[in-house]
């Protein structure tokens, strides 16, 4: 009888799940299986997830082949279907302890195979505790899960249900505990972050739980925030940026695109004029704020003029580290039925000037880092990030998980030496 095997597709929050179903199927007793965790953001993330499931399935003839995630969620039919699958288990599903019982008990087909009940009922998120991923230098605390935006070009909340928030006392717990375990750095995650608290009594902020967390959690050097909704940062949280140097000089933010036009056909909540706005005063307030950016391009309609738009935004914003997609048509979506699809090549034609774009500021903002003090924290003896999320390369080992003092040296490629 052999551990299981995962595998995980997507984002950083299913990779956070990941962690936790390890530890929910280790205490379960699951063993000779095979655990796909899938991504539904795109239809490519989708023809990805089916041909890993047939190479591992391959590569493990004998296991147990589980499929879950997003696009378990929003196409269990597509799994189940698969002559390699033998069950298929919803977002919610595989966080719950009972599952996994019940597929380490039963290996002889008793099991019901499609375990996907509907998303959109669940009303609360747990918080599970995860010490890191497999290193000693960061841990991710899921604070949030679900949207309640529908943006035209976005599956994600059919996988993930509605906007559920972690309470706060539940929140400070467990960050509580993973300082007294030695991590520096904690990563609040979730779906639509900014969101958090709408479903809480009295409505808290995302801002009100930052100061919270670094009011009552004294001990931790480092906080930092994923990926945010820049429209939807409030007072508290821009209070923070100001003053609270352990909150870290780094926000990813979810633009999508730099046309207002667009903008409105993707249905999203800011224009152009609100995000450079906001980078602008979050600048202002903390001058080595660094920023990152979900941009897609060739959205159905996308004119050059609209695409340069988004490309002038990267420098009006100073954006620095950048995500960047070509459109793909997602079934079941509005943006799907718009007219005027824009090509594929031509999408990755502009998603490659965007990212030649974003390499541009990378190469910037190392080359004025040369010369500065920095503190580092170490994710392995020969690298670490600083503050702004940037690599730094030592040809000297440091101790894992600690934060070291440097100056920086010089750069090359993507990263700082020290």
């Amino acid at each position: 009888m052999t551990a299981p095997v995962f595998s995980n597709h997507g984002c950083r929050l299913n990779q956070y799940e990941l962690e936790a179903m390890k530890e929910l199927a280790g205490e379960a007793g699951l063993r000779d299986a095979v655990v796909v965790n899938t991504c539904a953001v795109t239809a490519e993330a989708v023809r990805k997830a089916r041909q890993d499931i047939r190479k591992l399935r391959k590569a493990n003839p004998n296991a147990r082949l589980i499929v879950t995630g997003c696009a378990a969620q929003t196409e269990p039919d597509t799994f189940s279907r698969m002559d390699e699958v033998d069950a298929v288990i919803g977002n919610t599903e595989k966080m719950q302890p009972d599952t996994w019982k019940g597929l380490a008990a039963d290996f002889i087909g008793e099991t019901e195979t499609v375990q996907v009940d509907d998303i959109m009922s669940v009303r609360e998120t747990a918080g599970h505790l995860i010490d890191g991923f497999g290193t000693r230098s960061r841990a991710y605390v899921q604070v949030q899960n679900g949207c309640d935006h529908r943006c035209t070009f976005c599956i994600i909340p059919y996988g993930r249900g509605n906007s559920r928030s972690v309470p706060a006392g539940v929140v400070v717990d467990q960050i509580k505990r993973l300082v007294d375990k030695g991590f520096n750095e904690v990563v609040l995650t979730g779906v639509d972050l900014t969101s958090w608290g709408a479903d809480l009594p009295a409505t808290p902020k995302l801002g009100d739980l930052v100061m919270r967390i670094l009011r009552l959690v004294p001990d931790l050097p480092r906080l930092r925030i994923s990926s945010i909704d820049s429209i939807e940062v409030d007072e508290n949280l821009m209070q923070a940026i100001a003053t609270e140097p352990r909150l870290m000089p780094h926000l990813h933010l979810s633009l999508q695109h730099g046309d207002d036009l667009i903008l409105k056909r993707m249905k999203r909540r800011h224009l152009r004029d609100d995000a450079i706005r906001f980078a602008q005063d979050a600048r202002a307030l903390r001058p080595d704020m660094t920023f990152g950016a979900d941009i897609i391009a060739g959205f159905p309609t996308e004119t050059d003029a609209h695409f340069e738009n988004s490309l002038r935004l990267i420098s009006e914003c100073d954006l620095t580290w950048l995500h960047v997609f070509p459109y793909s048509k997602r079934e079941g979506t509005p943006a799907a039925k718009i007219p005027n699809q824009v090509s594929g090549p031509v999408a990755k034609e502009r998603a490659a000037g965007l990212r030649a774009a974003g390499d541009a500021q990378v190469q910037k903002h190392l080359a004025a880092q040369v010369g500065q003090d920095h503190r580092v924290l170490m994710e392995n003896p020969n690298m670490g990030r600083t503050a702004q999320f940037a690599e730094v390369h030592f040809d000297t080992p440091q101790t894992e998980g600690l934060i070291v003092p440097v100056r920086i040296a010089g750069h090359q490629g993507t990263y700082l030496t020290a």
